[in-house]
């Protein structure tokens, strides 16, 4: 089984999990660190490693999922997936949005966390589009 941390700048990471809640429930296997202008860089080193030991006591594999690629929490949670010290495998993706979260939960049950990783990426990136006018207009409403 894996483990799923969101790693954020900011409230970010608790907004998701809030929403998520509300569509899904309770997110099993889900935690989250978030990086505060108060507690700075050290602080969320220190909490994601706790995190990162934490957690890989009790999975295959940690899936963190970033807000964005080269930001602090990317570059911490790399640090880890790159470690040869890490005792879980660690697989990082940036981008994080909530169908993503949504859908992480669907494979929380597997072991092979670079799989579901890659998994994620592409169906997420299905769930993006870009609102357009209908060709021909309709009398129904939204």
């Amino acid at each position: 089984m894996i483990h799923v941390i969101l790693a954020t700048h900011g409230k970010l990471a608790e907004g998701l999990l809030d929403s998520a809640r509300m569509v899904y429930g309770e997110l099993a296997r889900t935690s989250s660190v978030s990086l505060r202008e108060e507690g700075g860089i050290e602080t969320f080193k220190q909490e994601f490693a706790h995190e990162i030991e934490l957690r890989s006591q009790q999975a295959d594999g940690i899936l963190v999922l970033c807000d964005m690629q080269s930001g602090t929490p990317w570059n911490v949670a790399c640090c880890h997936a790159f470690s040869p010290d890490t005792l879980r495998p660690v697989a990082v993706i940036c981008g994080v949005n909530f169908p993503m979260l949504l859908m992480s939960m669907d494979y929380i049950g597997d072991n092979d966390v670079f799989d579901v990783a890659k998994t994620l990426v592409r169906q997420a990136a299905e769930t993006m589009c870009c609102a357009t006018p209908p060709l021909a207009q309709s009398d129904e409403e939204f």
